[in-house]
C-alpha cells in the first residue's frame, strides 16, 4: 500500500505520516500511531472502548502465535470493516475511532 493511498484513506481524519516497520508500515497521526499495514493490509488501532466495536462491525483482530509458547497473542489493530471500505463518511469514523483509542492508549483526551 502506498503512501497515497494511505493519505487518502485517512483524508477524513487528517494529514498522516508513514514509517517502515517490521514488514509493513506504522501510519501516524499527530505523532500516534493509529494504523499499521502489514502483508499489505491496513489494520486500525482499537483498545478496550472500541475494540467491541470493531469486533460488532465485523472487523478481525491482528494475532499471531507466539514463538516460544505457542499462545495467540493479541495486538491492538483490527481490519477496517467491509461497510467502510467504499464509505468516505464511514471510513472516516473508523480512522477518527483508531485516532480516539491512540489518545487514550498515550493517556490524552479525545
Amino acid at each position: 500500500m502506498d503512501d497515497e493511498l494511505i493519505a487518502d484513506i485517512f483524508s477524513g481524519l487528517g494529514p498522516v505520516t508513514t514509517c517502515r516497520m517490521f514488514s509493513g508500515k506504522g501510519i501516524y497521526h499527530d505523532g500516534l500511531i493509529v494504523a499499521i499495514v502489514l502483508r499489505g493490509e491496513l489494520m486500525l488501532k482499537a483498545d478496550a472502548i472500541s475494540a467491541p466495536e470493531f469486533a460488532e462491525a465485523g472487523a478481525r483482530q491482528f494475532t499471531y502465535p507466539h514463538r516460544r509458547s505457542g499462545k495467540t497473542v493479541e495486538m491492538p489493530y483490527w481490519t477496517v470493516p467491509e461497510s467502510a471500505l467504499d464509505d468516505s463518511d464511514e471510513l472516516a469514523r473508523w480512522t477518527r475511532k483508531a485516532y480516539e483509542a491512540a489518545l487514550r492508549s498515550a493517556g490524552q483526551s479525545a
